[in-house]
């Protein structure tokens, strides 16, 4: 199966799906699934740009409406997770994923799901101490705050994903798992970002549950984007029996980040896996991930107070493996169909260029309950988090208790805190693109403009022996002014209204990077 894998979209659609048909054009292949690695950016509209955590400057509508509106449709089936720049309003429709249009998938808070015989999964958002161990709180509309926590990962996800056993062949996270540059070339990691070089010798760059989820679900392939670089690197587990032996039986784990859709830099790589079945090509529900859903759907809070996960030594179910009676039920559940219904409903109105409105006069959007998340939580029993009958409450377990099972969370992380006390977060450090970098943007929207695939640079490989290979892409922006519609039918119907953690690496310029 020929698998596309972006880093970074950043709203731009049209030109890596231009980029893949060039590919497949001068390879003389055809690639199966796109995966992104987040920062996707699914825009609908002007009042979603509002949900954005971006500085003003980058709310731009870009390209996905059009996917949105039906005016386009993906050439290929698309899996996402969420980054740190994303229309949070509308991820936050569909918690446990859904179809954001038409053959354009989104993977939810974390999940699994399968692909022609592929099992892949996803942990959406980047970590913060802050708000790794709170419920989903958030609510739209959003504060300046809650704008940014949302896409916090929780410690909820983590927990799920811990105890999927079954092989997964790949995985994805927006930020790294920490100390992965000590399985790569660390040396010309530093070269080309040398602000990196202090959190690396503190083995403090990186997300800490992600590093954890590495070296637990051990997958065949993990990828990730966010710091705006390609970087590969080859992690050989320890044998769970024989803590020791780094050598032959040991579980290998093939890791690639990417960069951001921009011209010259390293933002998409087409590879190569083997499948092993003949499954056909369509997306289906993974039946581990929907007994884990099910069974830890207790835990699931929508208040900001802090919630351990179980862990060894209480009265309570703390072990979630699943169990054959826990599958059994699930096929019961689904009638041994786990294909995912192609039920994409549109829940707001599309952007009009005819009508645009100047951002600062858009209205923040009202909340809204996603039929797909409707159908998908009645089906399996579970709890969806923006349902405004929702008044769950969960007694939350002892809080001092030691639990060996909980990330090590570090000192440096207090400072962190600190910065973020008070009226709100600190946008200039934790999620803006710095000067250089816009600076580096405006001049290659210039150069762009003149350019046809004909100078682009693209080539096909896989993890071979040359790891890694380039597939660089001329891109440009669009000129439109972003527009406004009016209508919101089915969301304002009967529904209530509802830093990233390497801030210190953004203190420095950096020629080239926007997180």
């Amino acid at each position: 199966m020929k698998v596309a894998v972006e880093g970074c979209a950043h709203g731009d659609l049209e030109k890596i799906y231009d980029t893949i048909q060039f590919i497949e054009k001068r390879e003389n292949i055809k690639v199966d699934l796109l995966l992104c690695c987040g920062d996707f950016q699914a825009v609908r509209n002007q009042s979603d740009l509002k949900c954005m955590a971006v500085p003003p400057k980058y709310l731009d509508m870009c390209s996905f409406y059009k996917y949105y509106s039906g005016e386009k449709v993906a050439p290929m089936l698309t899996l996402f997770i969420g980054g740190n720049h994303e229309a949070s309003n509308y991820l936050a429709e569909l918690p446990y994923g859904g179809w954001v249009c038409p053959n354009i998938y989104y993977m939810g808070y974390g999940g699994v799901v399968n692909v022609g015989g592929l099992r892949i999964g996803g942990l959406s958002g980047i970590y913060k101490k802050r708000d790794y161990h709170r419920g989903h709180f958030e609510k739209v509309p959003f504060s300046e705050d809650t704008k940014r926590s949302v896409y916090h990962i929780r410690n909820l996800e983590v927990f799920r994903l811990k105890h999927m056993k079954q092989p997964l062949d790949i995985m994805m996270s927006h930020d790294w798992p920490r100390g992965i540059y000590h399985h790569g070339n660390v040396q010309q990691l530093v070269r080309k970002k040398p602000f990196m070089k202090d959190e690396i010798e503190r083995n403090q760059l990186g997300s800490a549950p992600a590093e954890e989820l590495l070296h637990s679900l051990k997958p065949s392939y993990w990828f990730s984007a966010h710091l705006h670089i390609k970087f590969p690197a080859v992690v050989q587990h320890k044998d769970d029996n024989e803590e020791e032996n780094e050598g032959k039986g040991s579980k290998v784990t093939k890791f690639l980040a990417l960069d951001k859709c921009l011209p010259h830099r390293d933002f998409l790589q087409v590879i190569d896996i083997a499948k092993e079945t003949d499954s056909p090509l369509e997306l289906s529900y993974d039946a581990e991930w929907l007994a884990i859903l099910k069974s830890t759907n207790h835990l699931l809070r929508t208040t900001p107070q802090p919630l351990n996960m179980p862990f060894p030594g209480l009265q309570q179910r703390w072990d979630f493996t699943v169990t054959e009676e826990e599958l059994s039920a699930i096929q019961k559940d689904f009638n041994g169909d786990f294909k995912i219904p192609n039920n994409f409903v549109k829940t707001a109105p599309v952007f009009d260029p005819q009508q645009a409105m100047k951002i600062r006069n858009v209205k923040l959007p009202t909340a809204c309950v996603n039929p797909q998340t409707t159908s998908f939580c009645e089906l399996l029993g579970i709890t969806d988090p923006n349902n405004p009958n929702n008044s769950q409450q969960i007694e939350p377990l002892p809080e001092k208790l030691d639990n060996p099972d909980e990330i090590s969370l570090d000192d440096h992380d207090e400072e962190d805190d600190e910065s973020d006390s008070g009226t709100g977060y600190d946008d200039t450090i934790d999620d803006s693109i710095s000067q250089e970098d816009s600076q580096e943007d405006d001049v290659s929207e210039q150069r762009l403009k003149s350019t046809s695939e004909d100078s682009t640079e693209a080539k096909f490989s896989d993890f071979s022996d040359e790891l890694f290979s380039p597939i660089q892409i001329e891109t440009s922006q669009s000129d439109e002014s972003p527009k406004r519609t009016q209508m919101d039918e089915q969301c304002q119907k009967g529904v209530k209204k509802f830093k990233r953690r390497n801030q210190s690496i953004y203190e420095k310029k950096d020629d080239t990077d926007d997180e």
